[in-house]
């Protein structure tokens, strides 16, 4: 499968504790502008409305061959297509306190797939040291080339 969008900022905000892979309910034209690369998860997040999941604020572009549309919205929520098992464990999950379900990657291959990460949320002292953490690394990996 191909990735097609990803929120690399959701890695850096997040510790990602566990992923898990969910099908999104799109329309026809939806589908065609993603596997063409025109989504968009910046500030996207996944809540729970009855006992089922729901992508909200992520962007997808109107499909570029298509006739006007009067009346798309890119910002809509869409379903996530998780089985009932599944989608109870996550819920159940994230009602513990800095727990948080942040969508990380769009996949298209026969179906479009999200990467749903589990995270919690990184103080801001925990984020240097992270960044400090993988300079040294780089620097140490360009050391060990030359």
């Amino acid at each position: 499968m191909k990735v097609v969008a990803q929120n690399r900022r959701a890695r850096y905000d997040y510790e990602i504790i566990d992923t898990v892979e969910a099908g999104i309910m799109l329309t026809g034209q939806e589908a065609k502008s993603c596997r063409q690369g025109n989504a968009n998860l910046a500030g996207a997040y996944v809540s729970f409305a009855s006992g089922k999941a729901v992508l909200k604020n992520a962007s997808i572009a109107p499909y570029a061959y298509a006739g006007p549309l009067p009346e798309y919205d890119l910002h809509r929520d869409r379903p996530l297509l998780l089985k009932k098992a599944e989608a109870a464990k996550l819920d159940s999950l994230l009602a513990e306190k800095g727990v948080s379900l942040v969508p990380l990657e769009i996949k298209a291959g026969k179906y479009i797939k999200v990467l749903l990460g589990l995270g919690r949320g990184r103080k801001r002292l925990d984020k240097r040291e992270n960044i400090k953490k993988r300079d040294i690394d780089r620097q140490l990996r360009r050391g060990e080339d030359a």
